[in-house]
């Protein structure tokens, strides 16, 4: 049934490599369940509420990927869409999370109407290969700036906007040992290094008395304070329509970003560099964040993790149905996350930062035309700490480029539409 089921045989795979690719995984971005409570709370969020959305959004999302799409693409609460919740929308807008969870739903309707009709796919595929690689770039620079502001190592300074932090305390100093040892185990090949890290700098913080520990195991807590806690209303404000707005662009480009990831290191696009099957994928991605609104976490993504998975030999949806159990049954591991300070969560962001900071590699540096633009989004990301607006700077740069150097012929029509659509979000929003 599962060989028919998934196409086991003709994909040249067969149930225990599947398993075996689903708990790499697993193990490879189990640190969400952590990382993504300990991000939420700081708006206010039931901390456990936010466990139990993270584990059954990433479940329902690894299913929906596996089951539409059959693809090795596991699911999960994104880790720079958490941010931009927090960050931008929250603790930088003021608006409640209950709006915030509101704009999520919003721009995940929104953003499966764009993907059950060709639209989103269409997108995709305009997007020059020199701005997707630095989307994927950009992101994890500012995943890195996310993770050194949580550890300390960076703080803020209104001489230089920026500063060094103090390293002799205790939070910088575990930090910087947890990215060392994912480092070095990753060196070594050892598997779930990321996660060694977070319960390694976790275990030395509680013994040396800086953090308390709250047990391992327990039943699940309860999900009634973020449960259908979104408040549409709120976000059908007039006032409101910029962060829908932005939360729609941050999940169609930061998702797009991501998927062109995994699809690039994992060798699934064709030779015309586009991914087959890309509707049902899209269409599971839209649902997933819908979904992920409804139980109280920021939007449901597709990891790039998940290309450790076929390193291993995963080339179908059973590897995110794999996935998927095993995110349920972390859900009786409530206690632990609750132990796990910030801090210990930081040189996981680091570390992913420098992992998709290698698309860099992949800019045409001869052009400048279109290592500009890129460098721009990249660097306009960490420094505005928006991925929106890094991708808006991007477009338009790149517009303006081509459109100055002669070349109008290389811009397509969607290249066009969105920098006009960037343009006139500035004009009357900023």
């Amino acid at each position: 049934m599962l060989s028919n089921l998934f196409r086991l045989g003709e994909n040249q795979t067969n149930v225990k490599i599947e398993v075996m690719a689903g708990l790499t995984t697993f193990l490879t971005m189990s640190y969400i369940i952590f990382i993504n409570p300990a991000i939420l709370s700081e708006t206010g969020m039931d901390k456990g509420a936010v466990f139990v959305a993270t584990c059954l959004a990433a479940s329902l999302g690894c299913f929906l990927m596996g089951l539409l799409a059959n693809y090795p693409i596991a699911l999960a609460p994104g880790m720079a869409l958490n941010t931009y919740f927090t960050y931008s929308v929250v603790l930088g807008s003021g608006h409640s999370w209950q709006i915030a969870l509101g704009a999520v739903f919003l721009s995940g309707l929104i953003f499966l109407l764009l993907s059950v009709f060709p639209i989103r796919e269409y997108i995709i595929n305009s997007i020059p290969k020199s701005l997707k690689v630095a989307i994927v770039a950009g992101i994890g620079l500012f995943l890195g700036m996310i993770g050194f502001k949580s550890a300390q190592i960076i703080t803020g300074s209104p001489a230089t906007l920026v500063k060094l932090g103090n390293l002799h305390q205790p939070s910088a100093l575990l930090a910087i040992f947890g990215f060392f040892l994912i480092i070095g185990l990753e060196a070594l090949g050892v598997m779930a290094s990321i996660l060694i890290s977070i319960l390694s700098v976790t275990f030395i913080s509680v013994a040396l008395g800086y953090n308390q520990f709250q047990g391992l195991i327990s039943m699940p807590p309860s999900l009634a304070p973020t449960l259908l806690q979104l408040d549409l209303g709120g976000a059908f404000q007039l006032g409101i329509a910029a962060i829908v707005f932005a939360f729609l662009f941050v999940d169609l480009f930061d998702n797009t970003g991501t998927l062109i990831g995994i699809a690039y290191k994992a060798g699934l696009m064709d030779k015309q560099g586009k991914l087959p099957r890309i509707g049902r994928v899209l269409i599971a991605d839209s649902l997933a964040a819908i979904f992920s609104a409804l139980l109280g976490t920021s939007t449901t993504t597709s990891y790039l993790e998940s290309t450790v998975g076929v390193k291993v030999g995963g080339r179908t949806g059973l590897m995110s149905i794999i996935v998927g159990i095993l995110f349920l049954l972390a859900l009786f591991l409530s206690p632990l996350a609750r132990s796990i300070p910030i801090y210990a969560t930081a040189p996981a962001l680091v570390y992913v930062a420098c992992l998709m900071a290698h698309a860099f590699t992949d800019i045409e540096w001869n052009d400048p035309t279109e290592y500009a633009p890129a460098v721009i989004t990249a660097i306009t990301m960490p420094l505005a700490f928006s991925i929106a607006d890094g991708i808006a700077f991007g477009f338009i740069t790149y517009t303006f480029a081509k459109l100055l150097s002669g070349r109008i012929r290389e811009l397509n029509i969607t290249i066009i539409l969105l920098t006009a659509a960037f343009l006139l979000k500035y004009a009357l929003l900023q």
